[in-house]
């Protein structure tokens, strides 16, 4: 049965809000790497790859404020702490040093988990009947699978 934010039980509202603030970590985290990579890129691809990185930190940033707003509407509290995300991201921060081809590896790894990690919530919320935090997720997912795929072509 479809539910609506409001109509899910409080534990459902929970569990999914829980999984969610997992992929707004990793989301604004990997928002983060793509900046610094953006900035710090060298090298013959040096306009294609900072033309990418700014795609990228572009499409997160409100790819995070729609998932914050989704746990929101859940009646959940959104994690706005650079040291909780920090804690709580399977993507690691980077320092900017690295060779274009490191940066290109390192962010489709981030794009690969991010995918996995947006897929596993709107399995998650499809359980519980939640069918627009699914689509919410299963947006994310494709948009991240395409950024991996795009990166993975530079590697070709």
């Amino acid at each position: 049965m479809t539910q609506t934010a409001t109509d899910l039980s409080p534990t459902a509202q929970a569990a999914i809000a829980e999984a969610l603030n997992q992929c707004v970590a990793e989301t604004a985290v990997t928002t983060m790497l793509a900046q610094n990579f953006h900035w710090n890129v060298k090298g013959m691809a040096f306009g294609p790859l900072h033309d990418l990185f700014q795609q990228i930190y572009e499409d997160h940033f409100t790819g995070q404020d729609d998932l914050a707003e989704r746990i929101r509407a859940l009646d959940a509290h959104a994690e706005g702490m650079l040291e909780g995300m920090l804690k709580r991201s399977k993507i690691g921060e980077h320092d900017g040093h690295a060779s274009d081809q490191e940066m290109i590896k390192t962010m489709q790894a981030a794009q690969e988990t991010l995918a996995a990690t947006v897929a596993a919530a709107g399995e998650l919320a499809a359980e519980h009947g939640d069918t627009l935090t699914e689509d919410l997720c299963i947006l994310r997912g494709q948009t991240h699978e395409k950024f991996a795929w795009m990166l993975r072509a530079h590697l070709a």
